[in-house]
């Protein structure tokens, strides 16, 4: 008999603006905050929220985009020793560019219901400020490399994603515009109040305690302004490039900007996963299943393509159709990978990322899978839906999806 996977908690820090926000001013408000604060005071948070004994925590698995320096040499065990948890609990540090954080979700689960673990505290952390992109380097990095695997900018890729579909500058601007309405709805309404713990500094006193990057005042007018991103990675020959994969492309038009893409932030996420029998030894009522995980992979040159074909299989694992999911929650790395995801699926706007996405609130790499688990879980309770499904695209191709049911 299948050991069910279900999920006790899920809860993130604020995100906070990775980049200047004002001159003189390195970063956001999180900027003066190690990753390894940001990690530990979800595990403090998870711990008391539910009386956790975290003796009966088997492992910790933390994802990030950048594990090096303060992200490196195992964050999730040097996190455990540094906070109040037990030694017992053991920590594994995991990187799958952007799908990290729910790749760390889906391996608890995994976990738990191959019966091998009993409770396990999954998510990621990022410091985009503290770090940035590109920190850690990269093997496709390498010029040859590179050359030898047609490797582009995402941005690019972004950008061809938009000429492929025949999507316009004026529908990623809208699409971004109403991720950020959403996002600033929800905020004022308090939708991301359950899921999201203050970070405090060591003397208790509140740091962030809110989303750093929604514009609830943006205007189509102000997103039009706004310059193309990655004309220059175009200019310095990534168009040139990719014409080799996709030599009917005589040309791309760059229309992917900070105001349609993913804003770059500070945060991290924590979801505690377990069997049923673990959570009833601690008292814990689970509010949701994971029903079915999955991952795979695309053409790795345009690359931002494997949510639609992640979506297909885990859905086929489950036993369901897309008629059977309520919500759908999909990163919104940039907006024209979230405009052929619905098209290509047929999924309308009210179905998906209803409370807005990355475009808003921002994208730390190896945390945002995670914080996507707890703005599902939070909405179809809010909404009394049953059934929702997270999804993500990252480098390389890869697409991951995980179906999530209330319980």
């Amino acid at each position: 008999m299948t050991t069910e996977a279900y999920i006790f908690d899920a809860i993130r820090t604020p995100r906070g603006r990775g980049k200047a926000g004002a001159p003189g001013k390195p970063g956001g408000s999180l900027y003066e905050v190690k990753p390894i604060d940001l990690v530990t005071n979800l595990l403090e948070a998870i711990k008391t929220r539910n009386n956790l004994d975290t003796t009966q925590v088997d492992d910790l698995i933390l994802a990030t985009g950048e594990p090096i320096n303060e992200q490196g040499q195992n964050i999730a065990k040097t996190a455990l020793v540094y906070s109040s948890w037990d030694d017992v609990t053991t920590g594994a540090q995991l990187h799958r560019y952007c799908a990290g954080g729910l790749d760390a979700v889906n391996l608890a689960a995994m976990k738990v219901r191959s019966g091998f673990e009993d409770m396990v505290a999954a998510g990621g952390v990022e410091s985009m400020s503290r770090l940035g992109i590109g920190a850690g380097g990269a093997a496709a990095g390498d010029p040859w490399t590179a050359m030898n695997s047609f490797g582009i900018s995402q941005g690019v890729g972004a950008d061809l994603v938009a000429e492929l579909d025949g999507f316009s500058r004026e529908d990623v601007d809208n699409y971004a515009l109403m991720s950020q309405q959403r996002a600033a709805n929800a905020q004022k309404n308090g939708y991301f109040d359950r899921s999201i713990v203050p970070v405090k500094d060591m003397n208790g006193l509140t740091v962030l305690d809110h989303d750093e990057t929604i514009r609830g005042d943006i205007s189509a007018e102000s997103l039009a302004k706004l310059k193309p991103s990655f004309k220059m990675f175009g200019d310095f020959g990534h168009v040139d490039f990719l014409k080799f994969k996709y030599p009917e492309v005589e040309s791309v038009e760059h229309i992917h900007t900070a105001g349609n893409s993913s804003g770059i932030v500070d945060g991290a996420a924590l979801v505690l996963v377990g069997s049923k029998a673990a959570g009833e030894a601690q008292g814990l009522k689970p509010r949701a299943r994971i029903v079915a995980c999955a991952t795979t992979g695309t053409e790795p040159t345009i690359m931002l393509t494997g949510p639609a074909p992640a979506t297909r299989k885990v859905l086929g694992k489950a036993g369901f159709s897309l008629d059977d999911i309520d919500l759908f929650e999909l990163n919104e790395a940039f907006a024209a990978v979230v405009l052929r995801y619905q098209k290509e699926l047929k999924i309308p706007d009210e179905k998906i990322n209803v409370n807005g996405g990355a475009i808003a609130m921002g994208h730390p790499i190896g945390a945002t899978g995670a914080m996507l688990v707890s703005s599902l879980l939070d909405e179809l309770e809010r909404r009394d839906l049953k059934r929702g499904l997270i999804t993500l695209c990252a480098g390389g191709g890869i697409g991951i999806a995980t179906i999530i049911e209330r319980v």
